[in-house]
């Protein structure tokens, strides 16, 4: 089985490659939590999506640490990787977002995959459920599955957050809409703003944090869609090409199904640098219960 790994910011996000910060007590990034928790799951192959210029410095200090613990295989999501037809403007510096992440891995993949974010830990019980669900792929249909966390399960105390909330019928994903703002107010309540004021929720709501699971039947659909968006949206400086929009507009138009699994782990990230010491300190806990060794390898 194959997990995907989307690693292309990951440069940006820190200042810098060899700048990522440990968090776990033997001094392990998060990214290390994932790639344990994905073999043990049963998945034997990762693909990281990372930039050709940080390549190197990548491979040294992230790639390298899991040789002979699993296979590791890179795709490169680059600037001007984009249809015949298509330049890049001017002025634009990042890469068209996790769409086109995705189509990096198009030569590689010829099987169901699960693909992540680098730098969130998800904990060990959505990738049992994210091999559960590679099993129900069908790998010539255009299907897939979202492991999908509780929404109190995934904010930050130290400020909003941005999340895909989630509406399911009969276990598949109807839609998935961005609510921006998402925090507990003064009095505990779960709420998103928006400009004509708050919006209460319950905290039950089904979040997306990008785990996602795709028969390799969806690249072709990426790369005619990409098409699309770029003649539309190609001369934006920061216009991205988002996997939950895509997938939103596939389930809306019949095309695709998609399932939603439900795991209830702890999502975290560092959203915020206060969140440092907070995630620290969970992962010293997980050790401390068992949950994980330290050194994690």
């Amino acid at each position: 089985m194959t997990l995907v790994i989307m690693a292309a910011g990951m440069g940006s996000r820190y200042g810098g490659i060899k700048q990522i910060d440990p968090m776990g007590p033997s001094g392990e990034i998060i990214l290390d939590y994932s790639v344990r928790d994905a073999v043990k799951a049963g998945f034997d192959r990762v693909v990281f999506i990372i930039r050709k210029d940080i390549e190197k410095a990548f491979r040294e200090t992230v790639g390298n640490r899991f040789t002979g613990k699993v296979d590791v295989e890179y795709a490169f999501q680059e600037l001007d990787d984009l249809p015949a037809g298509f330049t890049v403007p001017t002025q634009r510096e990042k890469p068209w977002g996790t769409g086109q992440a995705i189509l990096a891995c198009r030569d590689i993949i010829d099987e169901s995959f699960i693909v992540i974010n680098a730098d969130d830990f998800y904990g060990a019980e959505a990738f049992i459920e994210g091999a559960k669900g590679l099993k129900s792929v069908d790998p010539a249909k255009l299907d897939g599955f979202l492991v999908s966390y509780r929404l109190s399960n995934t904010l930050s105390p130290h400020g909003y957050v941005t999340r895909g909330v989630c509406e399911e019928q009969n276990g598949l994903l109807s839609c998935v809409t961005e609510r921006f703002k998402i925090g507990r107010n003064a009095d505990g309540v779960v709420e998103y703003q928006e400009e004509d004021g708050s919006h209460p929720m319950t905290g039950e709501e089904l979040a997306s944090m990008n785990f996602w699971g795709f028969s390799p039947a969806i690249f072709p659909e990426l790369e005619r869609r990409f098409i699309e968006f770029l003649k539309e949206n190609g001369h934006g400086m920061k216009t991205e090409y988002l996997i939950p929009s895509e997938v939103d507009a596939l389930i809306s138009s019949g095309k695709m199904s998609v399932k939603v699994l439900k795991t209830e782990a702890s999502w975290f990230g560092v959203t915020y640098p206060e969140d440092k010491p907070s995630v620290k300190a969970t992962l010293k806990s997980l050790v401390e219960q068992g949950i994980y060794p330290s050194p994690l390898w």
